[in-house]
């Protein structure tokens, strides 16, 4: 009996002649597909994580306009090294890191929009340096949705461009449990127990405290296991990157212990604090929660639904890998990322949303874990449903992450437009160059102006009212206040002169001393 595909089959007609022609046809439908995917990186490829931060570079620099004005903080850490403006206050929890990120750009001009394309671009390259480090503890593609994952995020988009250190801590914590994964099974590598050292620095740079936190779980393990390449990389990278930090806290701030009591008073007096509340109320904004006593803002609930949702995904993605022979490279991370969430969580008493960017980009690792398997195991039918319901649900975060982005991003522009939009009328009172300026919004308007701010109150308080009384009969000074707040008694009897916004509506009071 002849096969029924054969050469005889097929001149006597019949049924074997309409079997070829479907095939053929199908082959010719499925030739487009099948050309496309032969194009497309395979899914090992270091492409696919390339791609994921060229989107990332692309979507800030699309939907953050690098015009937007700098921040408090911002103006703070790029001032130390402008040489435009003079240095700023830098009080004791702050550190030295994102100073020397943006030193390039800020050495040589004061363009903002020069350092937001910069910023944006690092950060880009951050994320895939990071996730590279993970090439060789875990699959590309899983790799590439967690960069995914986090980079969409609207915390993490409104932050690439910005001149602060949460981001920076969340990109080389990232790195250093690769990094520490990666030379835990390949004892002889020495590339990576190089990159986990120098990922631990980065992040004692950009903020030692947090480093510790981070470093917690990498030291327990290798002190455990008796891995002493692995302590020596991690101890050193902490304590090499906390060095300016030490030797600053000695010159400046009369020691360690000294800076660390100035750095609680200046966080409102650190210790045990239920701050979970705090987390979840400002999850989508404000930006800084200060008291935290804003109502719940998680309208549409899809907005926070993801937030509610990542300690299961987590979990689930732990005994996912360990089913697979693969707990620690879940595990891990898992734990690194509790640990530098916990400061935030139980031991302030207020938030932020960029606060717990370090625990996102490792605890979306098993996350993106779980997901993978949730979409690649079981039968075709199950496999194709939980396709469809978890594509929904990426699809609806998306879309509410990119609708709070834009919504912070809008808030923010028009709230920092008015401030050089203010510095032609300070500079029609003699405030431009060599002035002092202190109150509301002195920092960024000192930034704008050329002026020197100081405090004489508050959390940054760095003169007192009889030196700034003494400055202002050296120099132009003034106080700045908003319409409505209260004068202070000394400068009850200075000329008033009123700022007004772009609306054409009294934005600043300008309260100057008699010459």
């Amino acid at each position: 009996m002849l096969p029924p595909y054969s050469a005889r089959g097929i001149q006597q007609g019949g049924p074997p002649i309409v079997a070829t022609s479907t095939r053929a046809a199908g082959s010719a439908r499925s030739a487009p597909l099948s050309a496309l995917r032969s194009r497309l990186p395979g899914g090992d490829s270091v492409l696919w994580l390339a791609l994921v931060a060229a989107l990332y570079a692309a979507s800030q620099l699309l939907l953050v306009p690098p015009s937007m004005g700098l921040g408090w903080d911002e103006t703070v850490y790029v001032s130390q090294v402008s040489a435009h403006v003079p240095a700023e206050f830098f009080s004791a929890p702050r550190s030295r890191g994102i100073t020397l990120l943006v030193a390039p750009v800020a050495l040589l001009g004061h363009s903002t929009a020069a350092l937001r394309v910069y910023l944006s671009l690092l950060s880009a390259l951050g994320l895939f340096l990071a996730l590279l480090a993970w090439r060789r503890v875990r699959d590309t593609r899983v790799l590439a949705l967690a960069g995914a994952l986090f980079a969409s995020l609207w915390i993490t988009e409104y932050y690439g461009p910005q001149a602060m250190p949460n981001l920076w801590i969340a990109l080389s914590g990232l790195a250093a449990v690769g990094c520490f994964l990666d030379a835990w099974r390949r004892p002889g590598a020495r590339l990576s127990q190089a990159g986990l050292a120098v990922s631990v620095a980065l992040a004692a740079l950009m903020r030692p405290t947090d480093a510790v936190f981070l470093a917690l779980p990498l030291l327990a393990v290798a002190l455990l296991r008796r891995r002493l390449a692995l302590l020596v990389a991690v101890g050193g990278g902490l304590l090499a990157g906390s060095a300016e930090w030490i030797v600053e806290a000695y010159v400046r701030f009369g020691g360690v212990g000294e800076r660390l009591h100035l750095s609680s008073l200046n966080e409102g007096g650190l210790g045990l604090h239920w701050a979970v509340g705090d987390v979840l109320r400002s999850v989508n904004g404000p930006i800084l929660c200060r008291p935290c006593d804003v109502s719940w803002n998680h309208k549409p609930l899809a907005l926070a639904a993801w937030w509610l949702l990542l300690p299961l995904l987590v979990v689930g993605g732990v005994l996912v890998e360990r089913r697979a022979g693969r707990f620690g490279t879940a595990l891990l991370p898992a734990l690194c990322g509790l640990s530098v969430a916990v400061p935030y969580l139980f031991l302030i008493d207020y938030s932020a949303p960029r606060f717990l960017l370090p625990a996102y980009a490792l605890l979306l690792v098993p996350a993106a874990g779980l997901l993978a398997w949730l979409v690649t195991s079981g039968p075709p039918r199950r496999r194709r449903l939980l396709l469809l319901v978890v594509g929904v649900g990426l699809a609806t975060h998306l879309v509410g992450q990119y609708r709070q982005l834009n919504q912070e991003v809008a808030y923010t522009v028009a709230s920092r437009a008015d401030q050089p939009y203010a510095v032609p009328q300070l500079a029609r009172l003699g405030l431009t160059g060599d002035c002092l300026l202190t109150g509301e919004d002195a920092e960024p308007l000192g930034w704008y102006t050329g002026c020197r701010a100081v405090e004489t109150s508050g959390n940054d308080t760095n003169i007192t009212t009889a030196e700034l009384l003494r400055e202002a009969t050296r120099q132009p000074t003034a106080l700045l206040l908003y319409p409505g707040d209260e004068v202070p008694g000394y400068a009850r009897t200075w000329t008033v002169h009123t700022v007004v916004g772009r609306d054409g509506r009294p934005n600043y009071l300008v309260h100057l001393p008699p010459r």
